[in-house]
């Protein structure tokens, strides 16, 4: 049949399944995990992958689930992604009371339009007028939270990185993926129509910091103690002087919290904590930002003269958005919705381990809406389910198509014209090169009494 007439039946599927495509959705919705604990998630996915008589792996980084499906015809493969976790926003209505874990960013919905995909496709027996493969994927931990527990399963071996995607690339279970997409959730409070996509994202590396200072009663003897809360403080402060010294075009964002502050009020505080995400457009970017935070965490461990042990730990890499990719996926929203419901921006400065997908792959991130409040924000909530949950299933579905029909000529087309920044082993490579430990004293500079 035509590409086009392809494209109806699967959306007609994908309507006629509408109540289990939205009952996935809101069910995960009211069971929200945090990354690498998606267990209850990750059983939904099992379920309706048994239900829709897919075969499939599980277990993959701790929670993934890997289906592949293939059409019997030689050619390119395509992931179609959705996201396990939920992020933490603990007084949300909607929060786990025990974890504070809530779906304040849509991957519900994501999980649900993956689901959606594959209901479409199966169902209108697509995949015999495909060429090559589609996997369906439900992956984990795109949310970076957490990092204690996260680091703890780094340094017992049960994992290498601390995000979802970037495990998955290292297991190789992207190995066999070809290109990837995933559609993201945009609330209309920060968008003008239905949907949106940015040319690129910013990456990120992850920082954590101890200061070790010496303790003493704070009323009777602080000339005897080192205040390591002090020395953070002095840190934060040389962090923010550094503002005005980065270029406008790398998007620099640092944004730290102090985790632990000291333990009691008249004690000087010997063991304070500092965490931060260290943001940019490029690597080279975020490379040397991250620089000139480690020296001004060091500046606040020599005023003190205490000390301070620095981690910097891989984060996510800068998102490309592919533009062939993005073309085919315009082009379906265009054929519902009027050109102004369409938005296309420049860079912007939030980060997704979609980014490393990018890297290594043509991969494709844009952002529906059909929902309301702020991004990770209590007042978030979904405002319409169609648009929530069907909507994202329908453009994925005929992008698919777009890419695979006949003889897969739209994805080879973008495969053979867009060569990715890296390959998997530069990728790995590199990222493996950010882990760096630092135990530095500050009472050591300069002249000793």
């Amino acid at each position: 049949m035509s590409k086009e007439e392809l494209k109806r039946r699967v959306c007609e599927e994908i309507d006629r399944h509408a109540d289990r495509i939205i009952e996935v959705g809101e069910t995960i919705f009211h069971q929200p995990e945090l990354g690498f604990k998606e267990f209850n998630t990750a059983k939904k996915v099992h379920e309706v992958f048994d239900f829709l008589e897919l075969e499939y792996e599980s277990g993959l980084a701790i929670t993934g689930v890997k289906s592949m499906v293939n059409t019997g015809n030689p050619g390119p493969t395509v992931a179609v992604l959705g996201e396990l976790d939920s992020v933490l926003v603990a007084d949300h209505e909607n929060a786990d009371p025990e974890t504070g874990a809530a779906h304040c960013c849509g991957h519900n919905a994501q999980i649900a339009a993956m689901i959606g995909t594959a209901m479409g496709l199966l169902n209108a027996n697509a995949f015999p007028e495909l060429a090559g493969r589609v996997s369906f994927m439900a992956v984990p931990a795109e949310e970076y939270v957490e990092i204690d527990y996260r680091n703890e399963l780094r340094k017992s071996g049960k994992l290498e990185f601390l995000g979802g995607k970037s495990e998955l690339v290292a297991l190789g279970a992207f190995d066999d993926i070809d290109m990837a997409m995933m559609v993201h959730a945009a609330s209309h409070d920060n968008i003008e129509g239905m949907a949106t996509v940015s040319e690129s994202n910013n990456g990120f590396v992850g920082k954590q910091a101890k200061f070790v200072g010496k303790a003493s009663h704070a009323g009777g003897a602080p000339q005897r103690g080192i205040n390591s809360l002090y020395a953070a403080n002095l840190a934060l402060s040389a962090i923010n002087a550094q503002r005005e010294t980065f270029y406008d075009d790398d998007a620099i964002r640092i944004h730290p919290i102090l985790t632990r502050g000291g333990d009691l009020v008249n004690v000087i505080p010997n063991d304070v904590r500092f965490e931060s995400m260290v943001r940019g457009k490029t690597a080279e970017a975020i490379e040397d930002a991250s620089f000139k935070v480690d020296r001004a965490l060091r500046s606040g461990a020599v005023a003190l003269g205490a000390k301070v042990e620095i981690e910097t730990i891989p984060g996510y890499m800068p998102l490309i958005n592919n533009r062939g990719m993005v073309d085919y996926f315009k082009d379906n929203f265009l054929t519902m919705y009027d050109e102004d419901q369409w938005e296309e921006t420049g860079h912007k400065t939030g980060s997704t381990d979609m980014g490393d997908l990018s890297q290594i792959m043509p991969t494709l991130h844009p952002s529906v809406g059909g929902f309301a409040g702020a991004g990770h924000g209590s007042d978030w909530r979904i405002t319409n389910k169609e648009h929530a949950y069907l909507l994202p299933a329908k453009l994925m579905a005929m992008t698919t198509i777009d890419l695979l029909y006949g003889d897969g000529s739209g994805a080879r087309e973008i495969l053979d014209r867009d060569k990715p920044p890296m390959t998997r082993d530069e990728y790995l490579a590199f990222m493996r090169n950010i882990v760096n430990e630092e135990h530095f004293d500050g009472e050591s500079v300069g002249p000793q009494r």
